[in-house]
């Protein structure tokens, strides 16, 4: 039976339609707030915790927006799950304060910027859950595609 490890994230937006993207001190790229689910602890509680250790905020997360199947010969397999966060206003920004060990910066990014700042897969990632968000219905991906496509 296999045992894949499970992560949570939550993608946040402005009112410009750009993702909200942070700067880790332990990885060469960027990522989405989110993280590891603990044993016992659901995807969704895992994201909403996760938000606010990294954040600082609390933040009622919305629907599921895409959930992926992602192989690693490193890592083993993983199954990752993305929740909407919603639009943040500048109130939510103000009082955002980063987990100072673990990220260095925050930033609002355009999604045809996203590549740029990150690993492949979890850029394809993004812009599936965008896109999902964007259509109103969850999106099944493997290594951040749809079954079926190149990637996948």
């Amino acid at each position: 039976m296999a045992h894949p490890r499970m992560a949570a994230g939550a993608l946040f937006f402005d009112a410009m339609g750009r993702v909200l993207m942070v700067e880790p001190t332990y990885k060469s790229y960027w990522e989405i707030p989110g993280g590891y689910v603990e044993t016992g602890e659901s995807p969704l509680r895992a994201a909403s915790r996760e938000v606010h250790e990294e954040l600082g905020i609390t933040s009622v997360l919305g629907r599921l927006l895409a959930v992926d199947w992602a192989p690693s010969e490193a890592e083993g397999d993983k199954v990752l799950y993305l929740f909407d966060g919603g639009n943040l206003s500048s109130a939510d920004l103000s009082k955002i304060t980063l987990q100072q060990d673990e990220l260095k910066a925050f930033a609002f990014v355009s999604l045809d910027e996203v590549a740029e700042r990150t690993i492949p897969r979890l850029a394809r990632r993004i812009l599936a859950a965008a896109k999902a968000r964007h259509e109103a219905a969850p999106v099944y991906l493997e290594h951040g595609q749809r079954p079926g496509t190149e990637a996948a």
